[in-house]
């Protein structure tokens, strides 16, 4: 039977915790500066979106800034269309709605704001990188 180093876990557990409070933090930060408000289930999906890039980034560390940043961008478009569709269709909370948008998919993604988020790998990569060698003294 395999032990678990219980130090290794709560560092692992603390690392989470910080890189999903980092992306909460700043993606609402961001939607507020760039809509004028934000809603707290953005904190949330902004919080797991940067652990996905995050562990993206940890994952394939050697991976081309070019491909991380369309990767990144499909995996936040997916993750906004799965909470679009509970937040703002099963729920009904309205706090997004792309349909005025061409290319949209149900109001919940459009390729507009799908570019955006490719955009917004570049620095989150960044970010990630940094939190990772220096932070958490992963090696890259």
């Amino acid at each position: 039977m395999k032990r678990i180093n219980i130090l290794s876990v709560r560092f692992a557990l603390e690392e989470t915790v910080l890189v999903f409070v980092t992306g909460a933090v700043l993606y609402f930060a961001i939607e507020t500066v760039w809509r004028g408000y934000s809603h707290i289930s953005m904190a949330l999906l902004g919080g797991l979106c940067f652990l996905s890039l995050y562990l993206l980034g940890r994952f394939f560390p050697n991976m081309p800034m070019l491909l991380y940043c369309i990767l990144g961008g499909v995996v936040i478009s997916l993750l906004e269309l799965g909470a679009g569709e509970i937040i703002n269709l099963r729920l009904g909370l309205d706090v997004w709605d792309y349909s005025s948008l061409p290319l949209n998919f149900r109001g919940q993604i459009c390729v507009l704001f799908s570019f955006f988020w490719c955009l917004l790998c570049m620095p989150a990569n960044v970010l990630a990188r940094f939190m990772r060698t220096r932070i958490f003294g992963c090696s890259e």
